[in-house]
């Protein structure tokens, strides 16, 4: 008698409790979401066919669909509303996610009070502490209002239940990693419940056309934690970044179905709270009567608005073998290749044997290459001890052969840079259109750069055993 076979029908699968991931044969570790130990054996899955159904609402050619229905609202905090493309729209889901200690809490309480109203409730579920310690925060920041409600869940049903309740315009929950559903095997914060806790509040929020903020935890190293179709599900994914030693907060769109994500949010986090700046070059000056040798002024743009930042650097003799590199707010690696253009192409040789410091202004972080230029000229100040004339913004990318080329949003930070009173600019070749009583020097290379040091005033380099400088 022929052995009899097991059909594919009968044979059992095998399931990821943490994740969902199916397959045919027992693993000891799961090669979706790396967990070991999660896969266990269900059943056979049944075969399913979807029959087409009942349709809700007829398709429209789409001049005739309403569009005033996604209307934005105002958050009450002009600043969030720059970066949401101008507020929340009804039924649209935001990730505001951020490091812990920058201030998350502390902005979407904020936001929950000045956007409550009679007509439109507000809602606010914490599940990471107690409603006395939300409304202690709420005292402090002047975030009190009649129609701000608050409640302490971590489980999804009593959630959704608030909803019924409430029937708020507006929901925020911090965090979407601390509630979960007892439907769902895994712990509170696995891939399963966040999944699926994310999953039926997009659902409730657009079928009440509720506008929803979900506050989401990040890794070490700054990336939303969670699996990634969490960022595809949702509308919105907004960053929330800042030194925590800083005052400075901004809010940076990563994605954004609304609007677009080329603006920045800019905060002020304080005792009494947390404000927007509308203008916040302020935060990264430093006024003085006259100017310090190893300074010199940028203009970044940060998305789509230009800031007015300030580089300083400091040489001093090293007392050890291998001189010392510090940078704060600066990346290491364009610093180092400043010093090496700047001994290479602009013969400043005293700068391989001092301890050398550089740093910004007020917590701004500079990345992009457009600060080269303030970077060189702040360490040739700094190593000649002679300071760069008043009133000067330098702006450009230097590059390895020593020339200045051209960045983008010239004529921007350069109109930035005159509304705070700066008169002089250094900017690479063709500039475009200069604002009236600016005067702007186009350098072509480090060495023309660097010509706008005042030689009377420059200290020699120190020399060595053998008297070369």
């Amino acid at each position: 008698m022929a052995a009899r076979t097991k059909s594919t029908k009968d044979r059992p699968s095998y399931r990821c409790t943490e994740c969902g991931w199916q397959t045919a044969k027992w693993l000891g570790r799961c090669p979706e979401c790396q967990a070991w130990g999660t896969i266990e054996e269900y059943g056979t899955p049944a075969v399913r066919t979807t029959t087409p159904g009942r349709v809700t609402t007829s398709a429209l050619p789409i001049g005739q669909v309403d569009g005033r229905q996604a209307a934005a609202r105002t958050t009450g905090v002009p600043e969030l509303d720059r970066v949401l493309g101008g507020g929340l729209v009804p039924g649209a889901v935001v990730l505001v996610a951020g490091e812990p200690g920058v201030g998350k809490s502390t902005l979407l309480l904020d936001v929950a009070a000045k956007s409550a109203s009679d007509e439109h409730r507000t809602l606010y579920v914490t599940g990471e502490e107690s409603a006395s310690q939300v409304r202690l925060r709420a005292d402090r920041i002047g975030a009190i209002d009649d129609h701000l409600y608050l409640a302490a869940e971590t489980d999804l049903a009593a959630v959704l239940g608030h909803l019924d309740a409430v029937k708020p315009s507006l929901l925020i929950l911090d965090s979407v990693q601390t509630v979960a559903s007892p439907e769902i095997d895994g712990a509170p914060g696995g891939m399963a419940q966040v999944r699926e806790v994310a999953g039926a509040l997009i659902r409730a929020s657009k079928e009440r056309g509720m506008s929803t903020l979900l506050v989401g935890h990040v890794t070490k190293d700054g990336a939303i934690a969670g699996p990634r179709l969490l960022e595809h599900l949702v509308d919105v994914v907004l960053h929330f970044e800042g030194d925590r030693h800083a005052r400075l907060r901004l809010v940076r769109g990563v994605k954004n179905r609304y609007g677009t994500t080329d603006e920045v949010g800019c905060f002020e986090l304080h005792d009494e709270g947390i404000t927007g700046l509308a203008d916040p070059s302020g935060l990264f000056l430093t006024r003085r009567a006259e100017p310090v040798p190893g300074t010199c002024l940028t203009v970044t743009l940060e998305g789509r608005r230009p800031l007015v930042a300030e580089v300083q650097a400091l040489t001093v003799d090293s007392q050890i073998p291998s001189p010392r590199r510090t940078t704060s707010g600066l990346e290491t690696s364009r610093v180092s290749m400043m010093l090496a253009v700047l001994e290479q192409r602009g013969r400043i040789s005293a700068l391989g044997k001092r301890d050398i410091y550089s740093a910004t202004v007020g917590g701004v972080k500079l990345s992009e290459p457009a600060a080269d230029l303030a970077v060189a000229l702040a360490l040739a100040s700094a190593a000649s001890d002679t300071p760069l004339p008043k009133n000067l913004v330098a702006i450009g990318e230097v590059g390895l052969a020593g020339e200045v080329r051209r960045v983008t949003g010239v004529q921007r930070r350069l109109a930035e840079a005159h509304r705070l009173g700066f008169t002089h600019a250094l900017v690479p070749g063709d500039p475009g259109k200069i604002p009236a009583g600016m005067k702007v020097l186009e350098v072509a290379d480090i060495g023309d750069a660097l010509r706008v040091l005042p030689r009377s005033r420059r200290r020699e380099a120190p020399r060595d055993e053998e008297g070369r400088r």
